[in-house]
């Protein structure tokens, strides 16, 4: 039984996973390097719920240090508007959800987890995003009904 449904409190899950990530609340301390407590295929902690590899535009979801799914293809943010990388945590969700800031563009299954709107959610595969961690239908819906408020979000 994973710490997610163990009771573990997502506070607490974050603030395990920030650290492992090398955060602290005195700021950056260090980074879990590939191999260091990673999960195996992914360059994420065991504390991560949600993984993302910038560089192999892939993404997994991990419940208690195991694969759960993916990897799966995803699409991350263009030049000048890169998708940050680090430890983060699911913040809110909306199924619905449309941007405020590209005239109500849909962004079907949004999963929001970093600072200027940087969400999962479902979109075009083959181009760079403002951003956002992009995903097929199948994809984004499946890290929607996963990821809950307060889960661990590893960019890498």
């Amino acid at each position: 039984m994973g710490a997610h449904s163990r009771g573990v409190s997502y506070r607490a899950r974050t603030a395990v996973a920030l650290l492992v990530a090398g955060v602290s609340a005195f700021g950056l301390v260090g980074t879990a390097t590939a191999g260091e407590g990673t999960v195996d295929g992914t360059p994420c902690s065991e504390y991560a719920r949600a993984c993302v590899d910038i560089d192999s535009r892939q993404a997994w979801l991990i419940d208690d240090g195991e694969v759960v799914r993916g990897p799966v293809p995803v699409s991350t943010g263009g030049e000048g508007r890169e998708t940050p990388r680090g430890a983060f945590s699911v913040e809110w969700k909306n199924k619905n959800h449309r941007s405020a800031e590209f005239n109500g563009a849909p962004m079907p299954f949004a999963v929001f987890f970093a600072a200027g709107g940087i969400a999962f959610h479902e979109g075009n595969l083959h181009t760079p995003s403002a951003g956002c961690v992009r995903m097929s239908y199948d994809d984004a819906e499946a890290w929607f009904e996963f990821l809950q408020p307060g889960d661990a979000v590893e960019v890498r």
